[in-house]
């Protein structure tokens, strides 16, 4: 909360994180490049990292880490959600990112909380040569609507196994990669409940899927009732889906009612 960053040393053991890099590596390698113009991205990204790696986990559910996010974000809500888990493939040649802010995405009032945290969690060693994250320290914040940049940022270091933890107000930036090899890298993200998730969890992580997760990991990707209705289903805490005997209960048996004139089922006609 002082310099809107921190890292944390050896948070998980490296061969933890190394197992983890084995899991995904073909799915790295069969990933499109975010652009077809080498020129202008040299990236690629995966997403459903609970399925396609399922020991991530541990690093979601985090025990210190946890702790710290949630402690900075109850300012704003009641409970916390997971934002993303994404994997990050910076190949040779990749450009720098603009410097940006994550809470951009959501325009509230600012300056009053923080509306996310970010943890990066490095699958191979992060130099400054291969686009390490760069981190504007205290641009967060009170600071955060400051658009001047007084310096080029600094570069944070990191070993598989560290984790660098990064307010969603702080301005920072992945750096170019000038090396010869890829640098990969895991990004999860947490957000205040009541905010809508960058990556869809109820599509990631439908109710046949989520049956085999924690407790704790259900409700971190959404499978929790806010106050008194807010995320519910059918009137109902969404958690209730997550239990094969309750299929029955919800199921639509009925015949769907055509709208003639739009040939829509009635009951997916959007409100107006």
């Amino acid at each position: 909360m002082t310099t809107g960053y921190c890292v944390v040393p050896g948070a998980v053991p490296a061969g933890a994180i190394a197992s983890i890099d084995r899991s995904l590596f073909a799915h790295f390698a069969s990933a499109p490049f975010e652009s077809q113009d080498p020129e202008l991205s040299r990236i690629k990204r995966i997403w459903r990292l609970l399925l396609r790696a399922p020991a991530t986990e541990q690093l979601v559910r985090h025990g210190l880490i946890l702790n710290v996010v949630e402690n900075i974000l109850i300012r704003g809500a009641r409970t916390v959600q997971l934002n993303l888990a994404q994997g990050i493939a910076r190949h040779p040649r990749d450009r720098a990112e603009i410097p940006f802010r994550e809470q951009l995405m959501w325009r509230g009032s600012d300056n009053k909380f923080e509306y996310c945290v970010n943890v990066l969690w490095p699958l191979t060693p992060s130099r400054a040569e291969n686009g390490a994250m760069r981190i504007w320290p205290g641009s967060h914040g009170s600071d955060d609507l400051e658009s001047a940049l007084q310096s080029n940022g600094i570069s944070i270091e990191l070993e598989p196994g560290d984790a660098l933890l990064y307010l969603g107000s702080t301005l920072h930036s992945a750096g170019a990669n000038g090396s010869k090899a890829v640098s990969r890298s895991i990004t999860i993200g947490y957000c205040l409940d009541w905010l809508k998730p960058t990556e869809n969890p109820w599509l990631a992580y439908p109710p046949e899927v989520a049956r085999s997760f924690s407790p704790e990991l259900q409700a971190l990707v959404g499978y929790r009732q806010q106050l008194t209705s807010l995320g519910s289903f059918e009137g109902q805490c969404p958690s209730v889906l997550l239990d094969p005997q309750n299929e029955a209960e919800f199921a639509l048996n009925d015949p769907p009612c055509i709208d003639r004139c739009t040939g829509i089922p009635a009951g997916r006609k959007l409100l107006s």
